[in-house]
């Protein structure tokens, strides 16, 4: 009769008659681990809090403060989505987002399009980010282009939209999303650009700062330039196509 100096690790034993399968199917449980790996490494326990605290602090505004050495640090003033001006609310929606209160956080049928569009002309000509995508982007990643930090990005977009309402993600996102150069939120971008509140921004002014999102760098929402007006005017004719939400979306 043999006797061990130790127990039976159980564990181990598991493996060992798991192994076998695990080679035989080597390519199914390396998609698996991937995906253990990118569920686990989502800031899961930072998302339920958008619902009751709005961060003041992004990923997108640490990265714009390391760059100019943390010269100075990118801070935002909260503003209450019911103190907004509807009109914002729309224009960004109509814009960024037509499918806002449709979709659970990704719009297959608007990403496929755009893949298939930017693949044709061999560039980015049109996103298919959501809006709860850009959040999702904004708050927890950078702005690199890589297949693993769009994997992130979507699995962070799913949760969000599982943990909060429509109406906190749009509060989120206005609050967070870049307007210039050290520009965050709405708040600060109607002061320094149109000297208002957010509350009282006109249906123009609402349009134009709509206008820039995708660029917010490259162009000034109270500037007379063609891009500006050009689609301000779009958005503001689509202004009265959009409903805030709608009964059936909590």
């Amino acid at each position: 009769m043999n006797y061990s100096q130790f127990p039976i690790n159980e564990l181990a034993e598991i493996f060992s008659k798991a192994l076998p399968l695990i080679k035989k199917r080597k390519f199914f449980f390396s998609i698996i681990y991937l995906i253990l790996v990118l569920y686990f490494s989502i800031p899961s326990f930072n998302i339920p809090w958008l619902q009751y605290n709005g961060t003041r602090i992004t990923s997108l505004m640490e990265q714009r403060a390391l760059k100019n050495f943390m010269i100075y640090y990118p801070r935002q003033a909260w503003a209450d989505i019911d103190n907004v001006n509807p009109n914002l609310l729309r224009a960004i929606i109509s814009m960024e987002d037509g499918k806002f209160f449709k979709h659970k956080g990704i719009d297959w049928k608007e990403l496929k399009t755009s893949i298939r569009l930017n693949k044709r002309r061999g560039r980015t000509v049109r996103g298919g980010s959501t809006i709860s995508m850009q959040l999702s982007k904004n708050l927890f990643l950078s702005t690199s282009k890589s297949v693993w930090r769009k994997g992130k990005e979507f699995l962070i977009t799913l949760r969000i939209e599982k943990e909060l309402s429509k109406k906190s993600i749009l509060e989120n996102y206005i609050n967070i999303i870049e307007w210039g150069d050290g520009i965050f939120g709405i708040e600060k971008a109607s002061d320094i650009y149109f000297n208002k509140d957010p509350k009282n921004l006109s249906a123009t002014e609402s349009a134009r700062l709509a206008a820039v999102i995708p660029s917010p760098l490259r162009y000034d929402p109270a500037a007379n330039s063609r891009y500006v007006s050009r689609r301000s005017s779009i958005i503001r004719g689509r202004l009265s196509d959009v409903q805030l939400f709608p009964d059936d979306v909590k």
